[in-house]
């Protein structure tokens, strides 16, 4: 999964904006290290906080142009913000969704959402029998 950001050049720095989370702003005094910045802000800004709303847009492959640069999610973190993306859009809780993939703690599964574990092939196919619609893909696209 790859999200884009307009690079802009100033007079002493480089700074990005995202293009589908407007919010992921950084900046950096070298293209070389702006690339890590952009990959850490994307990261924190996928990673919301368990009792947030927020649904977030998906990546526009059709993004294109000039000072346009992509930069891909950790498989962790996609599956994470996919997952709780489609658990939301069914407006089913976490302990909902923990309970019908058979996960007996709610923690084991808000570490499925926070991009901090490795799930199991077995979870993985279980989830994606509960969200159809979730992109297995678009988790291991970098």
């Amino acid at each position: 999964m790859k999200y884009h950001f307009k690079v802009h050049k100033g007079t002493t720095h480089y700074w990005a904006e995202g293009v589908e989370i407007p919010y992921a702003n950084t900046q950096a005094k070298t293209l070389a290290e702006l690339r890590p910045n952009m990959e850490e802000v994307l990261e924190l800004c996928l990673d919301e906080p368990e009792d947030s709303n927020l649904i977030l847009p998906l990546p526009d492959p059709k993004i294109k142009g000039k000072n346009i640069v992509e930069v891909a999610v950790s498989p962790n973190m996609a599956l994470a913000m996919l997952l709780r993306r489609q658990r939301m859009m069914a407006r089913m809780s976490q302990r909902a969704a923990a309970e019908k993939l058979g996960i007996k703690h709610l923690s084991q599964y808000q570490r499925l959402e926070s991009g901090k574990t490795n799930p199991e092939l077995g979870t993985l196919v279980k989830i994606k029998g509960m969200f159809p619609g979730l992109s297995i893909d678009a988790v291991l696209t970098q």
